[in-house]
């Protein structure tokens, strides 16, 4: 029997890519503008656009939950009105979500 020279070596996880302090906001409002511009592109927009705004709130909810409730908020109708097809409904809101995010 020949040996599997293509085993892979694992040695330690990767390591997680948190954002401190507040740079958490400019990757939030990064990651919502890309939702934003794809989220009714034909292929699969609407899938990877709901995929990161979920990765953004629950990197919010993760790092302070009191301070991005009502970003968060938000968020979850921005996801039920993109899952509704309702695009427009669905970008006013990520831009209010922006904005509630401010500057950081």
């Amino acid at each position: 029997m020949a040996e599997n020279s293509s085993a892979m070596e694992v040695l330690r996880p990767k390591k997680l890519d948190t954002h401190p302090g507040d740079k958490i906001v400019a990757w939030a409002r990064a990651q919502l503008e890309i939702a934003r511009s794809i989220l009714d592109n034909p292929g699969g927009g609407l899938l990877f656009a709901t995929q990161t705004i979920g990765q953004v709130k629950s990197g919010l909810h993760e790092r302070d939950p009191e301070r991005w409730d009502g970003v968060v908020a938000i968020l979850d109708r921005v996801e039920d009105a993109a899952v509704r097809r309702e695009f427009d409904a669905a970008r006013g809101l990520l831009d209010e979500a922006a904005s509630k995010l401010g500057s950081g």
